[in-house]
């Protein structure tokens, strides 16, 4: 919905630019919003109080109280960021409070920038393109990359690009410089890659006559460097990429540095070292700070597939140095892989195929999570839309309105290079000469089971592909209207062929788009269409930039807009953990799930049955009224029908002809997987021409709490560890021991409770006397007693039976005769809370809310002293909540307000309460999930492309 008009001319630059009267520019039209009302006029705002707590010690992470919000903003989306990206000092008048206050600082910036450097004909259009771009951030449509909210419209240095890649030579200048770059990328809370394989192998010498140390020794001095500067106050693992060509005389050292470190991480955490991640002892490892590539052509693919040699080439000369066999050396590094997950592939030959610049250079390398690849010494600012949101309430995608949201995300990226500012000169210099630019879409896995598309499908590949196609189609034709307006990028008139040749490729892979249903049908329609105008238009004006889209993780911004998935990702699993207002949280069935039924044509009823299901099951295998063909739309990233491995790898490459750079992702694989298979997957990667390809097998890592898998270990190539089997050992009570003998009445019904104790402490048996001698009812207890007893000598912690049977509702129940528990739901409520109050301490009690009469009245004088009408007094008198329990989140913006199944958060198998959905999807699978812990706020982090997210705090674990 664009114009451009204007007469061009030439920048002192050297780039192309639009000068003309008051009309220059671009003419916008309103796409989301109405004249004359402010986007800000049309929302209900509410205020909220956020206080983070760390989940697994209860300390305080963040406060700040009275912050103001839309009320469809979810609890989640408002804490994040409150937390991550409002200004200023807690606490001082200048902290700012409002979402308005947070938009109209970074979207005011882009707007002066773009009035200063002439992207709109009139103030007019001027306003619309603020009105627009604000409508879109405040409904979640879209948003930034995290230093865009960190940075735009602050005192700091504007840094917008949250991807960066560096460049090293053979030189120990270059060397030392390429240490103090990472450095200040790391300092900055952003992640870099770079590739090695200048610098002269360990096998060549040096101009002295020495031999040379050889890239892995240089590398030791990094990753030292990255794990200094990340434990000097960051938050998480410093996030880099390191890179090496697969013809380096050192690549065999290189695929297997990690998993060397990884075998004696085993035997030191076998000696008694906390090796986890994070742990006190896993410093002295090297190499962890840091994932790893190897860069592999079409001559070493086709000599792997042959069964030939390949040749290992001097740095200096380029001469073959070293002759080894393709396929052993292609063996060595799925074997690395499988045993600790690196190295990942790089497709060398295919990445710079598709290089729209290779005259000023190739692509060697790319940032930390494998999504931007370009020229070395550049970044890339990124930005991504949410795809539910151009859903309609009848199961279409709205091809046009998202077509016309690209255009206004792809302007304002491209202003946002106008004014930022860059870590190092060089990287300034190439990014503003080259512009790249990484738009992106979260939520695709929701999108396609809302749809009744499963994930591996070619159904799904088919809409996940056309509206790739649309989304860069779309971004490269603005990018040549804007090339008409104010320039094409200044490395243009050099890659003017090449480039061209690479738009084409694009608009070929479109037309091979094969459709399924009319949805498809349509997005592919407009996308062909799309790519015809931005070929004319690009033929006439160049492009004003070099790259356009990415996929990347979304991990912190995905919360912020309330995405159920990251980047491509499918569904981590159906059911999820969602927090409350006021503070609590719950089980909730993703609001997906019943959208997705009804696509499906079940009606109402069946729906409310199978979410009922799902929410008690965690899977929908074997739901009331499910037919078995349409399991598949429900198949999630874990959980009890997984997506295969090849499922995720057929869905990247469903879509990377449509990506200027690629795809953030990690292809998980089961622990039962072989080395063949990982063989299988990163060849396969290559046949399907993918850019960048990694795995991560189920257990392969010690470092982060990982999981021992329901089926066997895998036993194909690599030498299984010996299997040290623990048991618990039970602590018997003496002969004698101190005890205490308690009667009780419960609903009238009286009895006896006995309870023993280990002379150093802890209660170690019970007995409980109810019902007459030899009836049904004191056989049942007495082995109930037994059970608990022998339960408590193995040592099943006193709290975990607590938490199971406090609140269990049966008769006899009501009135009983103990001051501090007036009221019980049964017996056994009765019982354990009893116990609660004699063998806990006040801490473990607190957290259960089992409290003495005394302690609920200090409890009432301190804090409801005011008389609010809010206290549950019922509650307060018995420690059991009467209050009624909420239904549903009522600052939630997403879901389409069907049946939802909703229950409290449960405890795992050690009484631990569990703090996200990772956390929730174990309890289902019985096993722990792999992803390591916050070190924010302590919960488990989730997948988001080939990083980690909390959901708790925003954190994440590579470049956001």
């Amino acid at each position: 919905m664009t114009e451009t008009v204007g007469t061009t001319t030439a920048n002192a630059d050297g780039a192309t630019a639009t000068r003309g009267g008051q009309d220059t520019g671009l003419r916008l039209r309103r796409v989301h919003t109405t004249e004359g009302r402010h986007p800000y006029d049309e929302v209900t705002w509410e205020q909220r109080d956020v206080v983070m707590t760390n989940w697994r010690d209860g300390t305080v992470n963040f406060e700040q109280r009275g912050v103001e919000f839309p009320d469809f903003w979810s609890v989640n989306a408002v804490n994040i960021v409150t937390s991550k990206y409002f200004r200023g000092a807690v606490g001082s008048d200048k902290r700012e409070r409002s979402l308005k206050q947070l938009i109209d600082r970074v979207v005011k910036s882009y707007v002066t920038a773009g009035v200063d450097n002439g992207y709109f004909a009139t103030d007019a259009d001027a306003e619309i393109f603020e009105h627009e771009l604000t409508w879109m951030l405040l409904h979640q449509v879209f948003s930034f990359n995290s230093p865009v909210w960190f940075n735009v419209g602050t005192t700091s240095p504007q840094q917008v690009s949250a991807c960066f890649i560096l460049s090293v030579d053979d030189t120990m200048e270059s060397i030392l410089n390429w240490y103090r770059e990472e450095g200040l990328i790391f300092k900055g809370g952003s992640g870099a890659g770079l590739n090695l394989s200048r610098i002269r192998s360990s096998k060549e010498l040096l101009s002295s006559g020495g031999t040379a140390s050889g890239p892995v020794s240089f590398m030791r001095g990094a990753d030292a460097s990255a794990g200094t500067i990340k434990s000097g106050g960051a938050t998480r693992r410093a996030a880099k990429m390191v890179v090496l060509d697969v013809d380096h005389p050192d690549v065999e050292e290189f695929i297997e540095t990690k998993a060397r470190e990884e075998e004696k991480i085993r035997v030191l955490r076998d000696a008694g070292f906390d090796m986890d991640l994070g742990g006190k002892d896993i410093t002295s490892v090297q190499y962890q700070n840091a994932n790893n590539s190897v860069r592999v052509s079409d001559e070493f693919m086709h000599a792997v597939e042959s069964d030939g040699e390949f040749g290992l080439r001097a740095r200096t000369t380029g001469e073959v140095i070293e002759t080894v066999e393709a396929k052993k050396l292609f063996r060595k590094i799925a074997k690395a892989a499988w045993e600790c997950a690196d190295p990942g592939l790089q497709y060398d030959d295919t990445i710079n195929d598709w290089h729209t610049c290779p005259e000023s250079g190739r692509i060697t390398a790319s940032n930390p999570c494998s999504e931007y690849l370009h020229l070395d010494n550049s970044s890339c600012n990124l930005a991504s839309l949410n795809l539910m949101k151009f859903l309609r309430e009848d199961g279409t995608f709205d091809a046009e309105l998202f077509a016309k949201s690209v255009e206004l995300v792809i302007t304002a990226m491209d202003i946002s290079i106008c004014f930022a500012d860059f870590p190092t000169e060089s990287i300034g210099d190439t990014t503003r000469k080259f512009r790249q630019l990484g738009i992106g879409y979260a939520n695709l896995g929701a999108l396609l089971m809302a749809t009744g598309h499963a994930y591996d499908s070619e159904g799904g590949r088919a809409l996940a592909a056309a509206i790739t196609s649309l989304m860069t189609g779309v971004a490269y034709r603005r990018s040549a209207e804007l090339a008409g307006v104010v320039g094409a990028y200044q490395g243009y008139a050099r890659n003017a062929e090449p480039h061209q040749r690479v738009m084409r490729k694009h608009a070929a892979a479109n037309d091979l788009i094969r459709t399924y249903h009319a949805n498809d049908t349509a997005i592919q329609r407009l996308a062909t269409e799309e790519w015809r105008r931005g070929l004319e238009i690009g033929a006439r004006n160049g492009w004003r930039n070099a790259q356009a889209s990415v996929l990347a993780p979304t991990g912190t911004i995905g919360l912020m807009m309330d995405c159920d998935t990251t980047g491509i990702e499918p569904d981590l699993a159906l059911v999820k953990f969602k927090k409350l207002v006021g503070g609590g949280s719950m089980q909730i069935v993703n609001q997906t799930v019943p959208r997705a039924l009804r696509a499906l044509g079940y009606a109402d009823e069946q729906v409310e049955a199978i979410v009922e299901y799902i929410s008690e099951h965690g899977h929908v295998v074997d739901a009331p009224g499910l037919r078995r063909e349409h399991y598949e739309v429900f198949d999630c990233a874990m959980g009890e029908r997984s997506i295969a491995p090849m499922g995720h790898v057929r869905m990247m490459a469903a879509v990377q002809p449509f990506i200027s750079g690629a795809i953030s992702k990690t292809v998980n694989m089961p622990e039962s997987a072989t080395v063949e298979d990982v063989e299988e997957i990163y060849f396969q990667g290559w046949k399907l021409g993918l850019k960048a390809l990694a795995i991560y097998r189920d257990n392969c890592k010690v470092g982060q709490p990982l999981s021992a898998a329901k089926g066997g270990k895998a036993t194909a190539t690599a030498t299984a560890e010996p299997v040290v089997e623990y048991r618990p050992v039970r602590k018997r009570l003496p002969k004698k021991r101190p005890s205490q003998t308690l009667s009780f009445t419960v609903g009238g019904a009286e009895g006896y409770l006995h309870a023993g104790s280990y002379p150093d402490d802890g209660l170690g048996e019970i007995f409980v006397k109810l019902g007459k001698q030899g009836s049904t009812l004191a056989g049942v207890m007495d082995a109930f007693s037994m059970s608990i007893s022998v339960g408590l000598q193995y040592g099943i912690p006193l709290e975990f039976y607590v938490s199971k049977f406090q609140n269990l509702r049966f008769e006899p129940a009501g009135m009983t005769d103990d001051p501090d528990i007036r009221m019980a739901t049964s017996v056994l409520d009765y019982l354990f809370r009893r116990l609660a109050l004699d063998y806990l301490p006040y801490e473990n009690r607190a957290q259960l809310g089992i409290f003495t009469a005394a302690e609920r009245s200090a409890q009432v004088a301190a804090d409801y002293g005011n008389g609010s009408s809010d206290v549950d007094l019922e509650g307060l008198r018995t420690s059991v909540d009467a209050s009624p329990q909420p239904a549903a989140d009522s600052g939630s913006g997403s879901g389409s307000g069907g049946p939802t199944s909703v229950t409290t958060v449960e405890t795992d198998a050690t009484g631990r309460q569990v703090g996200s959905s990772t956390e929730l999807l174990e309890l289902h699978l019985g096993k722990a999930a792999d992803a390591p812990l916050c070190m924010t706020c302590g919960t488990k982090m989730r997948p988001a492309g080939s990083c980690y997210v909390c959901e708790g705090c925003g954190s994440t674990s590579g470049c956001s």
